[in-house]
């Protein structure tokens, strides 16, 4: 039966798609996905409506549940994180995205750095340190959804756009989540033949056909799998900034670089030597973002992925925790770059 539900998520679906379909508008996007992705000079403050939490997850979202919110946000930020600011400058500053944000969640925030004690919802207690590496926080800012029984259902983990974090609430409120991952819904909304028109930068780094990925990796060297699409605007940006400097392009031809429509049926093998196509392998991946960068080491196993807006600091950190194999000397990413400022020190 077609009722007023059925309509409002066809509308909704029509307008993700047009915002989808018109990333080449300088004003209304370059605003949101430029910026220097250094330190800031001065520490950020919070929005007034972020929570504090009262010390255990399950108390902050009793508190939500009593006021009629359909579960709660875990914030993990950095007090001097760009990307964090960005969030707050664009998708925090969308009067639209803040009303719905604020009318089904509360938002609970987290230091990455913090050692306060905090217990999760399962009753497992954690310094925000702790907790962040436990959600794999590697990238702030992070958002971890719990729902209403204290699930943690959906993460985002870096800095996105505002229509697709718009998607995201959407997901997570409707409840998508119970019957698809974000990247079967957000196709939904996408048409991925769109994505098949335009061309892909091409770099002389990239291999070259066959793809046997479980092959390359037999000079123990990295592997970095790019996934991208065609018309698109942030993979275009991911080119002209970060791609275009000696330092990112050194630290790539150290690797085994590979570059793939994400939509397309190229035939390929993956490290682990299945034989598939890059827009199977991007689907068991659960990639919705493009470009979405994927680290492989000698041996197959993924190392880290950068799937989320980044920029020349943030690309060239990760690749040099890669190539140094920083994974096997701190727990998590950000240890490894904190210890290598306190060098460079």
């Amino acid at each position: 039966m077609f009722n007023k539900s059925n309509l409002l998520y066809i509308l909704f679906l029509f307008s993700l798609t047009a915002l989808a379909a018109t990333p080449t508008e300088p004003n209304s996007v370059d605003s949101d996905l430029v910026f220097e992705d250094t330190q800031l000079e001065e520490e950020l403050t919070y929005p007034d409506w972020f929570k504090l939490s009262l010390g255990d997850l399950n108390d902050d979202l009793n508190e939500a549940k009593k006021a009629g919110k359909k579960g709660i946000i875990a914030y993990f930020g950095q007090k001097r994180c760009a990307y964090c600011a960005q969030f707050f400058k664009t998708s925090l500053s969308d009067s639209d995205i803040v009303n719905y944000l604020q009318k089904h969640y509360d938002v609970v925030a987290f230091d990455i750095w913090g050692i306060d004690d905090v217990i999760d919802t399962d009753g497992k207690q954690y310094t925000e340190r702790e907790l962040s590496i436990h959600y794999k926080a590697n990238f702030t800012p992070s958002l971890v959804f719990y729902d209403n029984d204290g699930t943690p259902v959906f993460r985002l983990r870096g800095f996105y756009p505002p229509y697709k974090f718009r998607a995201a609430l959407q997901y997570v409120t409707e409840k998508f989540y119970k019957q698809e991952s974000f990247a079967e819904y957000f196709e939904r909304a996408n048409p991925g033949e769109f994505f098949l028109l335009g061309g892909l930068t091409e770099r002389d780094f990239f291999m070259e056909k066959p793809y046997n990925l479980s092959l390359s990796l037999q000079n123990k060297k990295p592997l970095a799998v790019f996934f991208e699409q065609g018309n698109c605007h942030t993979c275009d940006l991911l080119h002209s900034g970060p791609l275009s400097k000696h330092a990112t392009t050194n630290e790539l031809k150290q690797m085994n670089v590979v570059q793939f429509n994400m939509w397309t049926d190229t035939p390929l093998t993956t490290p682990a030597g299945k034989e598939t196509t890059a827009k199977e392998w991007a689907k068991s991946l659960n990639l919705f973002y493009a470009p979405s960068i994927i680290f492989f080491d000698a041996k197959g196993k993924e190392i880290i992925r950068v799937d989320s807006v980044t920029h020349f600091n943030r690309l060239w950190g990760v690749l040099d925790y890669v190539n140094r194999e920083g994974y096997k000397i701190t727990d998590d990413y950000q240890s490894w770059r904190l210890q290598q400022r306190k060098i460079k020190k």
